[in-house]
């Protein structure tokens, strides 16, 4: 399967996209365009950099820990990860940049309040804690300018200098520009000037954001284009804009936005943006791809009609039997992350337990990549302890089955919770059905005949829209009270 993908990605490069570059007289209708998913479930703000022959992405960890998790690819179709960057949650981080700059990699993000960097000498690690750069706004993209000079563009126009090491700013926070205005009959959140990234090309400076929200409505997000000679401006607005944007709610994608721009060296170019998946949101925003065009006169835009690249690959096996010798990169936390509550031995995982219910137990979670799914886990109890499955948005926003080895305990959301007395004992199998509406909850004495203990319970709400965050419905593990929980055969199955 991956050979035959490379091969459709390589005739895809050396043939399909030499087209893209014929000059076009007329402006492109807004016509939906047709992009590739490049990563299914919640990988949301994606930032790419290609590194000579290689490509690497990463994008929101919010509150899950270790952050930032780096995916790897030769050919932006075949993506395997490489290691999660950041295991110190500073706050909910997003919209990174990774950069690679004089053999340094850096990753700029903002959390609590402030913009933050981590680098390292080598993509996989080891990463630096997170500094702490003294400045505001959201959204930082790196930039460097005729000069050599570091900067960093900031959400609503901003931007301030960076030091040389870039691990601090300088200097003062300027205004540099005002977005694009969009016609005002667009139903969107609001204008929401964010995610600048810059590249260089042909002597222009081309700056990619983001305006009219994230989420919202179907038709709120996009992706704009302005350029400049020069990094101080003045820049110049697209007559192209938006190269990115849902027109319609009937679109399969919504809130089609958040882009970066990519090449592979031989003047092939692709956008790399996020998108909800209509009729799933609590899967969160996926990350897409789709070939761009340059126009004869120097701008970038939409290539509705451009071959597109195969579907991809990704390489990332969501279940576990706990045979390696450390977690695996499918797992984070919740808010906070010690390597100490985790231990794997003699192919178990044992997760040290803590508070009372899933809005303060602990939490181990994996990143659905499909809307409807089965997981199943064998559970074993310490006395005092609490095992089970959950599937989880936030503090409000949740649905699990667990037992204290009494009986099951049903959550069928934050406040509504019901008690079954289902064979109590402190080893079973337990096992969740989510059709991406409704979920079932299952358990078992031997894992081969199950009981169902609930079903019917909706999860389609269970959304930013809603709840807000970004985040996404994770399915995962969860320890309360004292002791440890020791989970065997964690089974992620796609319906």
């Amino acid at each position: 399967m991956i050979r035959h993908a490379l091969l459709l990605s390589a005739t895809f490069l050396m043939t399909g996209l030499s087209s893209l570059h014929a000059s076009t007289a007329p402006d492109l209708a807004p016509t939906p365009t047709r992009p590739t998913v490049i990563l299914r479930g919640d990988y949301a703000d994606p930032t790419i950099l290609r590194d000579g022959d290689d490509y690497y992405l990463t994008h929101s960890p919010f509150l899950y820990a270790p952050g930032f998790l780096i995916w790897h690819s030769k050919d932006l179709v075949n993506w395997k990860p490489v290691c999660r960057a950041m295991t110190k949650v500073v706050g909910s981080a997003m919209a990174p940049d990774l950069v690679k700059h004089q053999g340094k990699y850096y990753i700029y993000f903002p959390a609590a309040g402030k913009n933050w960097v981590i680098w390292a000498d080598h993509i996989a690690g080891p990463w630096s804690d997170p500094v702490r750069l003294e400045v505001n706004y959201i959204d930082p993209g790196h930039a460097v300018d005729e000069k050599g000079r570091r900067w960093l563009f900031l959400s609503e126009g901003h931007r301030i200098r960076l030091s040389d090491d870039g691990l601090s700013v300088v200097g003062k926070l300027e205004h540099v520009y005002d977005g694009w205005d969009y016609p005002k009959s667009w139903k969107t959140e609001g204008k929401f000037l964010e995610s600048p990234k810059i590249i260089r090309k042909d002597g222009w400076f081309h700056m990619i954001s983001a305006e009219g929200g994230t989420a919202g409505p179907a038709t709120s997000h996009m992706a704009i284009s302005a350029r400049s000679r020069s990094i101080d401006g003045p820049w110049e607005n697209s007559p192209h804009n938006p190269i990115i944007h849902t027109w319609s709610a009937d679109e399969h994608w919504w809130s089609k936005g958040h882009g970066t721009l990519v090449d592979d060296g031989h003047d092939h170019w692709w956008i790399v943006y996020h998108a909800y998946e209509n009729g799933a949101y609590p899967l969160g925003r996926q990350t897409l791809i789709e070939p761009v065009q340059w126009t004869a006169d120097g701008w970038v835009k939409a290539a509705p009609d451009a071959p597109r690249p195969p579907d991809a690959v990704q390489d990332m096996p969501l279940s576990d039997d706990f045979s390696g010798p450390a977690l695996g990169l499918q797992w984070t936390t919740w808010r906070d992350y010690s390597p100490t509550d985790i231990t794997l031995k003699d192919h178990s995982l044992y997760l040290r337990a803590k508070g009372t219910t899933p809005a303060d137990a602990r939490l181990l979670l994996t990143t659905a990549t499909d809307s409807a799914y089965t997981l199943q886990a064998e559970v074993t109890l310490a006395p005092g302890s609490t095992g089970g499955l959950i599937l989880f948005y936030n503090e409000k926003a949740f649905v699990g089955i667990t037992s204290d080895g009494r009986g099951f305990t049903v959550n069928e959301d934050a406040q509504r919770t019901s008690r079954h007395d289902n064979f109590p004992g402190n080893h079973w199998f337990l096992k969740i059905v989510n059709d991406g509406k409704t979920c079932a909850l299952f358990a078992s004495r031997d894992g081969t005949t199950w009981e169902t203990v609930r079903s019917g319970i909706d999860v389609s709400q269970m959304h930013h829209n809603r709840f807000k965050g970004f985040f996404a419905l994770r399915p995962g593990l969860i320890a309360a009270g004292a002791g440890d929980v020791r989970f065997n055969h964690f089974v992620y199955h796609p319906l």
